[in-house]
């Protein structure tokens, strides 16, 4: 075998480099967190290095599989802590969850058309960027309907991160909790700790495979919870392999804020803070309005309305004495009705502001 060129070596030593600095950064920013009080520590330290690092220019990426398989260790730990229930809970509040949705989604709607009617953002771009929820898919699909996929991906990834760091604010101010990895095991058993991955890799596969909307993470935790709440099989892993879960989510967001993607939206970033924002403030008044319709607390009722970001969101929750079950049912069918009126909105916004919309090919 050849070996290989100085580019090369160079090349993968700075990446050594970038990535021994970055796992720094974001231990040094978890224990600050965790310190703190924070839920989801593990989470917030890796994506606020993340942003700093990308935003810097440092030519690093988490590999698509690496996110994947985040995101079904994410899904197993969200099955052992929801179990079988949310089911049962879309089929008891079944008509508020829906309304739920239905504001979120229809707030987003009204976000997406008020900034094409100043002029802010072209149409579409501005509907798929709005979208609450679906990040990677609504970044996807926006390329084929004609938007900007700069600022799409530009929209989506700062609503998640906004999301994620109110969301945390909020149940630290509300809840407590720790910033440690909840749900995890510092002695689990092998035998536990294998079928749970086990589970991740199948439930992933499926999940994939079908095209599921967020499969990756959604897959493994129906799969597990079907699995744990018939007792067929105990769901456990290692703080450490959670951790790593919990850090590779984080990088993924933060490290999409590259310096080309500031430079070319730089000039809509008043406007995008400014709508994203505005929407999480009207979700919160939805969720103070629910505590009145429903026996659920606040922080559930917020974490339930959040705008987005299910696999932080889910985070969060398990963090916290939230009631996972109702967050996770709503949060999973505002994904799925978003990928589904996606085209449909972007249409109706690309319309009123009287542009002429790609099909896709």
């Amino acid at each position: 075998m050849l070996p290989a060129p100085p580019d090369s070596r160079r090349s993968a030593s700075c990446a050594a480099l970038l990535w021994t600095g970055l796992v720094a950064a974001s231990a040094a920013l978890s224990g600050l967190f965790y310190l703190a009080g924070f839920p989801a520590a593990l989470l917030l330290g890796p994506m606020l290095a993340g942003i700093a690092f990308g935003v810097r220019g440092a030519p690093i990426r988490v590999p698509k599989a690496g996110f994947q398989a985040a995101q079904a260790l994410i899904g197993c730990l969200v099955a052992h802590a929801v179990n079988a229930s949310i089911a049962a809970t879309l089929l008891e509040d079944g008509f508020l969850i829906l309304a739920v949705v239905g504001v979120t989604v229809v707030a987003a709607a009204l976000t997406g058309w008020v900034l094409t009617r100043i002029r802010l953002l072209p149409g579409t771009t501005a509907a798929w960027g709005s979208s609450p929820g679906g990040a990677s898919a609504m970044v996807a699909m926006a390329e084929e309907f004609g938007a900007d996929p700069r600022l799409v991906a530009f929209m989506q990834y700062v609503r998640v991160a906004c999301v994620a760091l109110t969301a945390s604010l909020v149940a630290r101010f509300l809840a407590g909790g720790s910033g440690a990895a909840p749900g995890a095991d510092m002695n689990p058993a092998p035998l536990a700790v294998l079928a749970t991955l086990a589970v991740a890799g199948i439930g992933a596969w499926v999940g994939l495979r079908l095209r599921i909307p967020a499969g990756a993470m959604i897959g493994p935790l129906v799969l597990g919870a079907t699995l744990h709440a018939t007792g067929l099989a105990d769901m456990a892993l290692p703080s450490w392999l959670l951790a790593l879960a919990y850090a590779g989510i984080g990088w993924t967001v933060g490290l999409r804020f590259t310096p080309a993607t500031v430079r070319a939206t730089l000039f809509a970033l008043p406007g995008v803070l400014v709508a994203t924002f505005g929407l999480i403030g009207l979700c919160g008044l939805w969720a103070f309005g629910l505590t009145f319709l429903l026996p659920i607390d606040l922080l559930t009722a917020y974490l339930a309305t959040s705008p987005g970001g299910l696999d932080s969101v889910a985070i969060i929750a398990i963090g916290t004495h939230s009631d996972v079950s109702f967050v996770l049912a709503v949060q999973t069918l505002r994904l799925l009705v978003v990928i589904v009126t996606g085209p449909m909105v972007a249409k109706w916004i690309s319309r009123s502001a009287g542009e002429v919309r790609r099909e896709p090919v």
